[in-house]
């Protein structure tokens, strides 16, 4: 799941503006078509720009983005009658029509967002590599080590592993699991799940089964490492107490000054 802008100056939802998102389970935000608008915008995964009637302002607003030097993808939404005027040099990365399906959306959207994973991976060798703990996954080889032992797995027991610990401590349910893992368009059961996590236990080992955690009536999680999550403790406790010894700091100077 993916966190989407939508830059649009119509008064509508963002289904009735591009209707395939209704049926997508990003968290989209709707902001206005400004440039003042990307000033305070959140973090997001991708922008989408509503062209269907202003496409001038649009093709500015593209252009916008690009020169604030952000590298977020971004998806113009266009008519058809607009899509004979749309040129390259407008710098969004990919036009989609307001009618298209949820399955030509996601996947443009998914396109768009890997196409940037990809060049941030070139640019940093280690961005591909997931550690945590014993475990080392390596998302450009589909590698999984576990104590410098190489793990034996197919492939959606590596993408169930590596999405796993990505998010470490988080627990997942075996719907968001199958959505995340196996994708929208898979129409099995959530017993699909417990049997590739049976089999991921059986491959970690006897020692390190537990890596894979159950919580009851919920799902599953990356049990984090007692020596990592200790150290995670204890680097939160020492930014708090600064945050604290700061505060206190302020405060005699807060006093004076309201002298």
């Amino acid at each position: 799941m993916s966190t989407l802008l939508l830059l649009t100056s119509a008064l509508q939802a963002s289904a009735d503006v591009l209707p395939g998102l209704a049926l997508l389970g990003h968290q989209v935000r709707v902001l206005p078509a400004e440039g003042s608008a990307l000033l305070e915008a959140p973090d997001a995964d991708l922008l989408l720009v509503d062209g269907r009637r202003e496409l001038v302002q649009a093709r500015d607003l593209c252009r916008l983005i690009r020169t604030t030097g952000s590298d977020v993808p971004v998806l113009l939404i266009a008519t058809e009658g607009g899509l004979a005027v749309v040129s390259h040099d407008w710098g969004m990365d990919d036009v989609v029509l307001h009618t298209c399906g949820p399955a030509e959306l996601e996947a443009r959207i998914k396109l768009a967002i890997g196409r940037l994973g990809a060049q941030r991976d070139a640019a940093d060798p280690e961005a591909h590599v997931i550690r945590s703990g014993e475990v080392v996954v390596d998302d450009a080889s589909y590698t999984a080590k576990i104590g410098g032992r190489t793990l034996d797995l197919t492939f959606k027991e590596f993408e169930l592993l590596k999405f796993l610990a990505q998010h470490p401590g988080r627990v997942f349910s075996r719907q968001q699991l199958l959505q995340e893992v196996w994708g929208y368009d898979y129409f099995g059961g959530t017993r699909t799940v417990d049997v590739h996590v049976r089999r991921l236990r059986a491959k970690l080992g006897p020692e390190k089964e537990t890596l894979i955690g159950t919580v009851r009536n919920v799902g599953y999680r990356f049990v984090l490492p007692a020596k990592e999550k200790a150290a995670a403790d204890d680097a939160r406790a020492v930014t708090e107490g600064a945050d604290a010894d700061a505060d206190e700091q302020a405060q005699p100077d807060r006093q004076e000054q309201d002298a």
